[in-house]
């Protein structure tokens, strides 16, 4: 079995801004920093044996601290990088819905349809961070994985093995948490229970 502590870093300006921030690496803000000291906090009575992290400054950074407090190694994972936004990042949300508001209410409907200019879907995104995980997930241990959404989202889906249509395709204002997903049969990589429910990941 494994069990996975999903961990969502601290936030970025662009998170505050409610900028698309997709596939971009952006430092944490002041509040974000503040928010990644508060996590390791809460996260200090909690045990893993592996760190996975995607490949920004603001995962790695939690990721390397967690890692280094517990003496485990950490592994940024190929494929674990977040959703590429395309032309869209950078933008901010008001501003896409105000310029392209067919297409933007279709991306909230039917997020992982939506492909964005120069971008990939929630479902493409999906399937790569699905292989990511495979092999990972089949193991016997106690991980934890720093992502910020939507990736975040989307590998709540790959361990309760749920569709792409429930993740939200923007931050979801859930900055510097972290939640317990549950067991993962070693078989088949799915959930032996039931993960909490992804309201926060579905949230807009």
């Amino acid at each position: 079995m494994s069990q996975v502590i999903l961990i969502r870093p601290g936030c970025t300006d662009f998170d505050e801004q409610q900028r698309i921030q997709g596939g971009l690496d952006l430092p944490l803000s002041p509040k974000g920093r503040e928010q990644m000291t508060r996590l390791l906090g809460e996260l200090a009575s909690q045990e893993f044996d592996i760190v996975y992290a995607s490949p920004t400054e603001p995962s790695l950074g939690t990721a390397r601290q967690l890692a280094s407090a517990r003496g485990v190694p950490v592994k940024c994972l190929d494929g674990l990088e977040n959703v590429n936004q395309g032309l869209w990042q950078g933008l901010q949300l008001e501003e896409l819905k105000r310029k392209h508001p067919k297409v933007y209410k279709q991306w909230q409907d039917s997020p992982a349809c939506i492909c964005p200019p120069g971008g990939e879907s929630l479902s493409e995104a999906f399937e790569r961070v699905r292989k990511a995980l495979e092999r990972p997930l089949r193991k016997k241990s106690r991980m934890a994985i720093v992502a910020a959404d939507p990736l975040a989202g989307l590998i709540a889906a790959v361990v309760n093995g749920t569709a792409p249509a429930l993740v939200s395709p923007i931050c979801t204002g859930v900055c510097g948490t972290w939640v317990t997903l549950g067991a993962v049969k070693e078989s088949d990589s799915s959930t032996e229970i039931p993960a909490l429910v992804l309201a926060a990941a579905r949230a807009t």
